[in-house]
């Protein structure tokens, strides 16, 4: 039992850390530097504030890190309570990080191109953007598997007597949120735009609900 609630804090902090090390990379480093819509300005802004760029590169890899050990974690927690699905929550994350940490290749990519010259050619400069948007349509594909993650997730929290059960309800209610963002975001990119946070937020509130948890309360220790 004490290992499992050592587990179950471990599990917390590297869940705290796949939370703000996403936020710093996506919300803060790329939403603040990169407009698809002025390429002019994204380019200008990736020169202008290369260690910022590079951090947050550096940022999302940490991400991935953590989120692959978080499901190591979470699979000892949760084998027992059903094995195969703990399985295909491991196999969904593994899944993700592999696609999400090939993807970075295109989010570096900017880089190696406008290090090569102290003023790009338009031919460069068209290559970072579409570098920037392969990335953007990358990261997209990667969740639809830590958008899945959440369903097995959700329904081993939900059957274990270890956590409550309204985060499991709210993980599945995630996952498929994840999923309709994932399904708009290709159909109509526009439409996404407007709705993703909103559809994505069900999702936020359960993940964060379940760092919370794992951090404070480990695991409830008076069942087996």
């Amino acid at each position: 039992m004490q290992s499992k609630k050592r587990n179950a804090r471990i599990a917390g902090v590297l869940y705290l850390l796949v939370i703000i090390l996403g936020v710093f990379a996506d919300k803060y480093v790329r939403t603040g530097l990169i407009e698809l819509d002025h390429s002019e300005k994204t380019i200008s802004n990736i020169i202008e504030h290369d260690l910022l760029f590079r951090l947050g590169f550096l940022g999302d890899l940490g991400m991935q890190f953590s989120y692959f050990l978080l499901a190591i974690f979470m699979y000892s927690i949760l084998k027992n309570t059903c094995e195969l699905t703990a399985k295909t929550m491991l196999l969904s994350v593994c899944i993700a990080v592999a696609i999400m940490c090939l993807n970075m290749l295109n989010q570096y990519a900017p880089l190696l191109l406008l290090s090569t010259t102290n003023e790009p050619l338009e031919f460069t400069n068209n290559l970072v953007v579409f570098y920037i948007q392969m990335h953007s349509h990358g990261y997209h594909i990667a969740q639809l598997f830590f958008g899945f993650w959440l369903l097995p997730l959700g329904f081993l929290i939900m059957k274990s007597k270890h956590f409550p059960s309204i985060i499991g309800y709210g993980l599945i209610i995630g996952c498929f949120g994840y999923l309709l963002d994932f399904i708009i975001y290709f159909l109509s990119p526009e439409t996404n735009q407007n709705l993703s946070e909103f559809i994505t937020a069900p999702a936020d509130i359960a993940e964060i609900s379940l760092c919370l948890f794992l951090l404070v309360a480990g695991i409830k220790q008076n069942n087996n």
